[in-house]
């Protein structure tokens, strides 16, 4: 099922059982902000981003480090070194994504609107570490028509084989067709993002298959989230301020951990906080902040192994 209703979408994924494949990744990979610096194109729709703050590549590159550090002690974490001609490599889950399908490992690379974006996807040592080390087979999408940014667009329960696809200018629903098949999806919902959000992990996310974060007003039609709180046993409602703050770009690397970034969990009220505890995580932080200004958090760092 590809559609844009979200109460027949949900009427259907509830029926589906948890069996396609592992709820959470089996390891990580990161891009270093070596270079580290804000692309302007990038921030033509992505209102997270300021150009006019100045960055520290060094501290940036500090912060990321600790990330691989803390990461590493749940699962296994490796880091391509970054380019200083991609600024933007810091989020490599936008342009690699992989998943299993039909049993089989599949590499697969989305379709980036901004040049500045492509140019990662040429990367042939990150090609490589897939398909020649991994044995994942390549899918590549660069060259269909559609526009789609991968698991920046697109927000997975990968158990349940069911995806949350928000349109923007960084997905159109032909890339949303594309990222469906891509991903072995049984089941995925189209929605337009509100004005100024620009990818659905910003806006949601979904946590090991038995939670849903989200935050209400980063969705254009509001009957949007209000059909998706019928889904899972646990809803964590993010405010505006809690979102503004990236709290709904974490992710649930263990069944029993939600990682966001220190900003993340610091913008959180004491509600919010009960309910991450109610559904049955801890919240693990690190600081992002200098990364933070590159307009993505912690879940845009983390590129996810299945």
């Amino acid at each position: 099922m590809l559609t844009g209703d979200a109460s027949a979408f949900v009427a259907f994924a509830r029926a589906l059982p948890a069996d396609l494949g592992p709820a959470c990744a089996r390891g990580a990979f990161l891009v270093t902000p070596e270079g580290f610096a804000l692309a302007a194109q990038s921030a033509e729709d992505n209102r997270y981003m300021d150009l006019s703050r100045r960055v520290d590549p060094q501290r940036a590159l500090a912060q990321h480090r600790a990330l691989q550090r803390a990461l590493s002690e749940t699962l296994p974490t490796v880091a391509f070194a970054g380019r200083a001609d991609t600024p933007d490599a810091v989020f490599p889950n936008n342009v690699f994504a992989t998943a299993r399908v039909g049993g089989a490992g599949r590499a697969i690379l989305g379709h980036m609107r901004h040049a500045v974006r492509r140019r990662e996807a040429e990367r042939a040592d990150i090609v490589g570490f897939f398909r020649d080390v991994l044995g994942y087979a390549l899918h590549d999408l660069r060259a269909q028509p559609g526009i789609c940014e991968l698991t920046g667009s697109l927000v997975i329960d990968r158990a349940r084989g069911i995806g949350f696809c928000g349109l923007s200018e960084r997905c159109d629903e032909t890339g949303a067709a594309a990222m469906h098949a891509a991903f072995g999806l049984r089941a995925t919902l189209m929605f337009a993002l509100a004005p100024g959000e620009y990818h659905a992990n910003v806006v949601m996310s979904a946590l090991a298959g038995r939670a849903l974060a989200i935050a209400p007003d980063g969705f254009a039609d509001p009957a949007v989230p209000a059909a998706l709180a019928r889904l899972y046993p646990h809803t964590v409602t993010l405010s505006r301020e809690e979102k503004t703050g990236f709290a709904g770009n974490c992710i649930a690397l263990s069944e029993t951990r939600v990682w966001m970034s220190e900003a993340a969990a610091d913008a959180l009220v004491p509600a919010t906080r009960r309910a991450f505890e109610v559904a049955g995580f801890a919240l693990a932080t690190v600081p992002l902040d200098e990364i933070e200004k590159a307009g993505g958090s912690l879940r845009c760092c983390v590129g996810e192994i299945f």
